[in-house]
């Protein structure tokens, strides 16, 4: 009897599903397109995904550099790709669910130099090879040990940070001569600069932040108001490792130094998490500088899909610092403290409507208070004339010409009493939207929308109660792309309305031209650049609040007002270009770069002292012109206009170097030549001199360059070195910066015991030059345990702030490093 046969069509189905049933079917799919910095296509590059840290499925790229790898699970995952002559790169850890497509497209970065993907210069993600921008990416290694990331910025070629004391002292930033307040400063996005761009570096402690671009040149066309002369960002970190991870810094130091650090990241499925707090408390070098920093910052993000993104981080920062003032100048510290309480926060959602559209939506806060008490007057009494004195002293500038007094420290005339309490208070809610559409590889468009409602207020009982509020908005549309791989541009425009000055228009064209692509060999990869692009920047609150026009008016100096063209305050707007080269030696592994800038800066705030200020009104009689000044001198009112123009040109140059995987060299020097064109002080009212010296006859700006001089705190000659080993055991990094000499002033008009300028000298070179040298060192004795140290200022220069105020000398932390995560149990 014969066995009865099954169909075949039965058999193949049955086989089928089988088939079906045991097929990744829920899988994870992650595709994308890896490039070198050019945007050429990079074959046969090594691409892995990981999830759990375990290579789950590995390839290698196409031709086109295409890739695509998928998974049956689902949860977080990153990609792992390399290359021959490519550094090792792992992407941000993302959330693939079932059936979700996942785009990743990589930029790998040459071996030995660092080139890396940034976002400030363009809006969008783009490898630093394809711009034309001066643009430094800081990451941690760069500020490793640090507590803060003043001495991190000077290692940014075209950039002077200029610290007003010790640790804990006002920082100000000035790139490529430009004023110190025409710098937007962004945290995840968010601009948390002051109202008019005010900023002090050294609120930012180095907790919570992962990297830093530091923009040179004018970028109003993305970012508006206050991007003049350059753009700082700081970048929050994400979580990214599948479990908990817990990470505790503790350390000690001389001058009562102390600080704890504890950070939190992981993920959880769709969610990544980020935490972080930092305590330091430190005495300082000299009496009543006591300084801490606390800081609590969180970044908190969720995949709603493979194509959205919600993302809120937020950082809080209470800091206070005692206030000594100019402690050279009066050899008695002042009894004062100023107290500053920060909140940013940036919300975003971030959806890719398809492989080629992408949107960005976000929300920012910023909420800055900053609060000046003076507890009690200090210093020697004269009770005849209502002021207190510090110590006979001698002022001895850089520029080699000294004189001899005492200057007022204090008051107690004219209606001031004790304890005197300020308060400075700058809001800001902002809503930015973004579009950007790839046409095709080539050609990229972006367009955005910005409102922006700004508050501010500055309280000085008894004296001022002025408050503010400006509703701005700005559009903006940028195209950009590349011919051949070869040929980069970008241009621009933005349009703002601001609700003190009107509407501005502001261009920028960016142009870079690869004559030679880099590649093996010897002498390959140059690269020709040219930028062009206008800036504006709004007044601050001080300048608004201080303006010369609104004080003439209040007294009857309208006169003045007429015969000199004052005009209310308004914005102050700069012009901006330049060109140079970039040229790879030795395979990739030597890179230099120089570029020649002109900028323009007009219609520039300039301080005018108060005593000139109440020559500007005749219709007052003597004695009512001696009680309006010494009402002002008490208040420390100097009246505001837009009259100062100065031009700074120049050159940056930086060289980087690769010497094998561990070792790595940059290096950096920049001339500057600034000059001041016009002054309100110069041209108007006049200079001052200090008739009582050897040097009776040189015109002294007192809180203004004059015409024909370099503006303050604008050094001709800067420069940088710094090295890096990265073992496997050992991380050092050394550092040295210095300086030339830069104009200043004493600031001490009508200051001395008898109101007269005896204590005022000649500007040029008045700031000393410097050099310092820092050295930071990590060993990691285990996976968990780490001992590091860091020597700051070795040399025990005093003078790499501005005249009058002592700098920190030799100072040292030692400390330990605690990771904790599921890996080392």
């Amino acid at each position: 009897m014969s066995k009865k046969k099954r169909p075949v069509s039965r058999i193949a189905l049955f086989s089928a599903c089988l088939l079906f049933a045991s097929a990744p079917i829920h899988a994870v799919v992650v595709r994308g397109r890896v490039t070198d910095s050019l945007g050429r296509p990079i074959a046969s590059a090594n691409i892995s995904l990981i999830q759990d840290g375990k290579v789950v499925v590995a390839s290698r790229t196409q031709n086109d550099g295409t890739y695509q790898l998928s998974s049956a699970a689902s949860g977080r995952f990153y990609v792992l790709a390399g290359g021959d002559s490519f550094r090792q790169l792992a992407t941000q850890s993302f959330y693939g669910g079932a059936l979700d497509g996942v785009d990743q497209n990589i930029v790998l970065e040459p071996e030995w130099v660092r080139q890396s993907v940034v976002v400030t210069a363009t809006g969008t993600p783009l490898p630093q090879g394809q711009l034309s921008a001066s643009i430094t990416n800081l990451t941690k290694t760069d500020f490793i040990n640090r507590t803060d990331l003043v001495d991190a910025m000077r290692q940014v070629p075209g950039t002077n940070v200029v610290q007003t004391g010790q640790r804990g002292g006002l920082a100000s930033v000035f790139v490529r001569g430009g004023n110190s307040d025409a710098n937007k400063i962004l945290f995840d996005g968010v601009p948390i600069e002051d109202v008019g761009g005010t900023f002090d570096l050294s609120t930012i402690a180095t907790t919570g932040v992962s990297n830093v671009e530091a923009y040179r040149g004018p970028n109003s066309v993305l970012y508006g108001s206050d991007a003049a002369a350059g753009v700082v960002s700081f970048s929050t970190p994400r979580g990214s490792t599948p479990f908990p991870s817990l990470l505790y810094e503790g350390d000690a130091g001389n001058f009562g130094t102390y600080r704890n650090q504890v950070q939190l990241g992981g993920t959880h499925r769709s969610f990544d998490y980020y935490g972080g707090f930092n305590d330091l408390q430190t005495k300082n070098s000299i009496p009543s500088s006591e300084y801490h920093n606390i800081v609590e910052t969180a970044n908190l993000g969720y995949a709603w899909s493979s194509a959205t993104t919600l993302r809120v981080s937020a950082r809080n920062a209470d800091i206070a610092t005692g206030s000594p003032n100019a402690y050279d100048f009066y050899q008695i510290a002042n009894d004062a403290k100023q107290s500053n309480q920060n909140i940013f926060l940036a919300g975003s959602i971030d959806h890719n409507f398809s492989d080629r559209w992408h949107g960005l939506a976000r929300y920012g806060l910023a909420r800055k208070r900053e609060q000046y008490a003076q507890w009690s007057p200090t210093g020697i009494h004269d009770v005849d004339d209502g002021i207190y004195l510090g110590l006979p002293v001698t002022i001895k500038g850089g520029n080699g010409y000294s004189v001899s007094g005492q200057a007022i420290l204090n008051y107690d005339n004219y209606g001031v009493t004790y304890p005197i309490v300020s308060e400075l208070v700058s809001n800001r809610d902002n809503i930015y939207g973004q579009t950007d559409y790839q046409f095709t590889p080539h050609l990229l468009a972006i367009a955005g929308f910005r409102y922006e409602n700004e508050r501010g207020a500055d309280r000085y009982p008894g004296y001022t109660n002025d408050t503010l509020e400006r509703s701005n908005y700005d559009y903006m549309l940028q195209v950009g792309g590349d011919f051949w791989n070869r040929v980069f541009y970008s241009l621009g425009g933005g349009i703002e309305k601001n609700q003190l000055y009107g509407t501005e228009g502001t261009p920028r064209v960016g142009l870079s031209y690869y004559v030679v692509r880099p590649g093996a060999g010897h002498f390959r990869g140059t690269k020709l650049i040219f930028n062009f692009a206008k800036g504006v920047k709004e007044p601050n609150l001080n300048d608004q609040f201080s303006s010369l026009y609104d004080f003439l008016y209040q007294y009857g100096g309208q006169q003045a007002v007429a015969q000199y063209g004052i005009q209310p305050i308004g914005a102050e707007r700069s012009r901006s270009y330049d060109g140079g080269v970039e040229q790879s030696f030795f395979s990739e592994r030597l890179l230099f770069r120089v570029t020649y800038f002109h900028n323009e800066f007009g219609n520039q705030i300039e301080t005018v002292p108060s005593n000139q200020a109440v020559q500007l009104l005749p219709n007052l009689s003597p004695d009512e012109q001696q009680e309006l000044l010494g009402l002002l001198q008490a208040s420390y009112f100097n009246p505001t206009l837009n009259s100062l123009a100065f031009r700074a040109q120049g050159f940056e140059s930086e060289v980087q170097y690769g010497l094998g995987k561990s070792i790595f060299f940059r290096g950096g020097y920049t001339y500057l030549d600034s000059v001041v064109q016009q002054s309100f002080t110069s041209d108007a009212v006049g200079p001052t001199y200090n008739t009582d010296s050897n040097f009776a006859n040189i015109p002294i700006g007192v809180y203004s360059p004059l015409r024909g001089a370099r503006p303050f705190h604008r050094p001709p000659h800067t420069g940088f070195i710094t090295g890096t080993y990265t073992g496997k055991q050992w991380t050092v990094v050394g550092n040295a910066a210095f300086s030339s000499g830069s104009d200043d002033s004493t600031f001490l008009g009508n200051s001395d015991a008898n109101f007269g300028n005896s204590l005022l000298l000649p500007n040029r070179n008045l700031d000393y030059g410097f050099t310092k040298l820092d050295l930071g060192g990590v060993y990691q004795v285990n996976r968990w345990l780490g001992i590091y140290g860091q020597m700051e200022n070795a040399t025990s220069n005093q003078h790499t702030g501005p005249i009058g105020y002592p700098s920190l000398p030799y100072n040292v932390r030692i400390g330990l490093r605690l990771a904790l995560g599921k890996e080392m149990k």
